[in-house]
């Protein structure tokens, strides 16, 4: 089964092409639903944070429990 929440790069804010140089590096990571096929409004600084987060949103899926 795969898991609906998925840790993934933040996408960065600031426009730029890297083909003229000019890019700005992510800033941490995502969640992405991957039923609803969208990133959440959120921005974790940590690859661990955001693995916490997944597993907690994973769960509350799987059990339809709320913390």
């Amino acid at each position: 089964m795969t898991a609906r929440f998925v840790v993934v790069p933040a996408t960065s804010r600031e426009t730029g092409s890297m083909r003229h140089g000019c890019y700005s590096k992510p800033l941490g990571f995502d969640i992405y639903d991957t039923r609803e096929k969208c990133r959440l409004p959120l921005s974790i600084p940590t690859r661990e944070e955001a693995e916490r987060l997944c597993e907690r949103k994973n769960s509350e899926q799987l059990f339809g429990l709320a913390y």
